[in-house]
């Protein structure tokens, strides 16, 4: 059963959070002020045990802080740190200890597109051949790369939607033609499980819900049409 929150509320919370939310705020500002203070204070002031896996969006994450008080009182700055922190680092990492792992660095960039990947941590799947690997900002991306580099191929992942799990893609479904979309635009949407994904695509406005086997090429450069 879905919970709707008040409309004045929903302000709130995006006031609350845009302070380090907007695209001013470099990655590197984030990385050396505001994350290491949202760690701090989230082992000091938080319930250690919250469930962060369960957030779809920043906006949930910080209502149910306050709502239930899952932490003691905190200055407006500081629960802005605290919500960037647990949303952005800690869940993903959360996610990582208990699957496999995407692994990156500041200088990977998509071979398709050219973006910088760490931008987007949501989106991000990954081709290995053995040592070597190659990142790319979404799942279209990849199978573009995919098609045209597939041999030797050792691995492949994609996250899930929902848990940001890391998952091999050849066990993934993929939702296509949905209402929501990545960085590049129009995006094959993974998940872990078959029926989330059906109920994404019915949520999401989705054309059709397939199994790795089932993309070809054909599919991907229509995508993009």
């Amino acid at each position: 059963m879905k919970t709707y929150l008040n409309p004045l509320f929903l302000i709130l919370l995006l006031l609350i959070t845009s302070s380090y939310v907007n695209a001013s705020v470099s990655l590197a500002q984030k990385e050396k002020k505001i994350y290491p203070m949202g760690k701090k204070i989230f082992h000091k002031k938080c319930d250690s045990k919250m469930d962060l896996q369960k957030y779809e969006s920043i906006e949930e994450l910080a209502h149910d802080i306050k709502d239930k008080k899952l932490c003691k009182p905190l200055k407006q700055k500081q629960f802005d740190a605290l919500c960037l922190y647990l949303f952005e680092v800690k869940r993903l990492e959360d996610t990582n200890e208990v699957s496999k792992k995407i692994i990156i660095s500041k200088d990977d960039k998509c071979p398709i597109c050219g973006m910088y990947v760490y931008k987007y941590p949501k989106w991000i799947s990954q081709i290995y051949y053995n040592e070597k690997y190659f990142s790319f900002d979404g799942v279209k991306d990849m199978m573009k790369y995919y098609f045209e580099y597939r041999e030797g191929i050792t691995e492949m992942l994609v996250r899930d939607y929902y848990s940001l799990k890391v998952l091999d893609a050849r066990d993934a479904y993929f939702v296509v033609g949905s209402d929501v979309y990545g960085p590049m635009g129009n995006e094959f949407i993974s998940f872990e499980k078959e029926n989330e994904a059906k109920a994404f695509s019915i949520d999401h406005k989705g054309m059709n819900v397939m199994k790795f086997e089932d993309i070809n090429i054909e599919e991907v450069n229509k995508i993009d049409e």
